[in-house]
């Protein structure tokens, strides 16, 4: 990914190449490209994710001292 994409960015683009890949209209090399940016995607999201969850768990730890 070259320019960073928020969550909510990412999130839609990898909604629109699950969509256009169940499709099955495309040729081989280009379902493979769009799977691999999808791959991509879906790890960065869940980084993202994953961070978000560790800020909530140290702001609720926080709370609870």
């Amino acid at each position: 990914m070259a320019k960073s994409k928020s969550y909510e960015e990412a999130s839609a683009r990898l909604e629109e190449i699950v969509v256009t890949l169940e499709n099955g209209d495309l040729p081989l090399e280009e379902a493979l490209k769009l799977f691999e940016e999808g791959t991509k995607l879906s790890a960065y999201c869940y980084k993202i994710l994953k961070n978000a969850e560790q800020k909530v768990t140290v702001l609720t730890a926080k709370e609870e001292q």
